[in-house]
C-alpha cells in the first residue's frame, strides 16, 4: 500500500512580528486598538523575529541533509514566508523559496469585525460579541465576517487531504500561526475539543517554535503520524535567540 502521509512533517509558527510589538504596545498603555499600518497579511517580522528565524535555520542545517524538509508549504502571510525564506537563507532548506507551496488554507484565523482590537477594545466596542464568546467559547465562536476555529479545522482537513495525496513518503515543513499549529494538532492527533483547549490553556506557541511529527507504520491499517515534540524552542535557546510567545496582534479574539 502506498504510503499517504509524509514520512516527516515539522509544524512552525512563523517568527516575532511587528504585529506582536504593536499588540504588546497597546495593552501596556490601555488602549483598545492595536496601531498596524498594513493589513494583517503584510505585517513583516520584527528583528527579533528575523533573529529567530535565523537561528531555526541553524538547527535545520545542522540535520544530516537526507533528514531535513523536501517540500515547503508556507501561510501567504509575510510573516511566514519570511520565516521560511530565512530558513532557506541559512542553509536549512534545500528547497528554493520559487519552490515553496504558498497556500491560502493556511493564513492566519480571520477575525471580521474584531481585527485589531484588544480584550479592552472588544468589551468597550462589542461587548455583545465579548458576551457570545463567553457562551459558546473560543471553539466555535465566530466573530462576524470572521472565522471560528471550526473554520480554519475545515480548510486544514482540505489541507491535509492535498499533503496525503502529493506528498506522502516525503519530509514536509508548514510554516503558519498559532491557531494553524494547534488546529492541526486537533486533525492529526484525533483530539477533542477540550484535549486542544487544554493545550491551548498551558502556554502560547512561541515564535519560531517546532511541532513535530514522524510517520509510524504501525499505527492503524495505513500507519499515522506520531507526535515526537511540541512547542521545541531549544534551537532558538541554543542559538541565543530571544524566546518570544505573544499571540499575533488579534490575540483577543483567538
Amino acid at each position: 500500500m502506498q504510503q499517504r502521509w509524509p514520512q516527516r512533517l515539522w509544524i512552525v509558527r512563523h517568527g516575532e512580528s511587528a504585529g506582536n510589538v504593536a499588540r504588546d504596545a497597546a495593552h501596556a498603555a490601555g488602549l483598545g486598538r492595536i496601531d498596524i499600518a498594513q493589513r494583517d497579511v503584510d505585517v513583516p517580522l520584527s528583528t527579533r523575529g528575523e533573529e529567530q528565524s535565523a537561528a531555526l535555520a541553524r538547527w535545520f542545517a545542522e540535520l544530516p541533509e537526507g533528514e531535513r524538509p523536501d517540500v515547503v508549504l508556507t501561510s501567504p502571510y509575510q510573516r511566514a514566508r519570511h520565516t521560511a525564506e530565512i530558513i532557506h537563507a541559512g542553509g536549512g532548506l534545500p528547497v528554493e523559496p520559487t519552490d515553496f507551496v504558498v497556500d491560502e488554507r493556511l493564513r492566519e484565523k480571520e477575525f471580521g469585525i474584531l481585527d485589531r482590537l484588544t480584550t479592552l477594545g472588544i468589551q468597550q466596542q462589542h461587548p455583545d460579541q465579548a458576551e457570545f464568546r463567553r457562551i459558546l467559547g473560543k471553539f466555535y465562536f465566530r466573530p462576524p465576517a470572521g472565522e471560528s476555529w471550526c473554520d480554519v479545522i475545515l480548510r486544514l482537513r482540505s489541507a491535509l487531504d492535498t499533503i496525503s495525496l502529493h506528498h506522502g513518503g516525503q519530509r514536509v515543513l508548514i510554516v503558519s500561526h498559532q491557531v494553524v499549529v494547534l488546529c492541526l494538532r486537533y486533525l492529526l492527533e484525533g483530539l477533542t475539543e477540550e484535549q486542544i483547549l487544554a493545550i491551548d490553556r498551558e502556554g502560547d506557541v512561541a515564535n519560531c517554535a517546532v511541532t513535530e511529527y514522524g510517520f509510524d507504520p504501525d499505527r492503524g491499517d495505513s500507519g499515522r503520524m506520531r507526535l515526537h515534540r511540541y512547542n521545541f524552542v531549544a534551537p532558538l535557546t541554543q542559538a541565543g535567540a530571544p524566546v518570544t510567545s505573544e499571540p499575533d496582534a488579534n490575540v483577543a479574539a483567538r
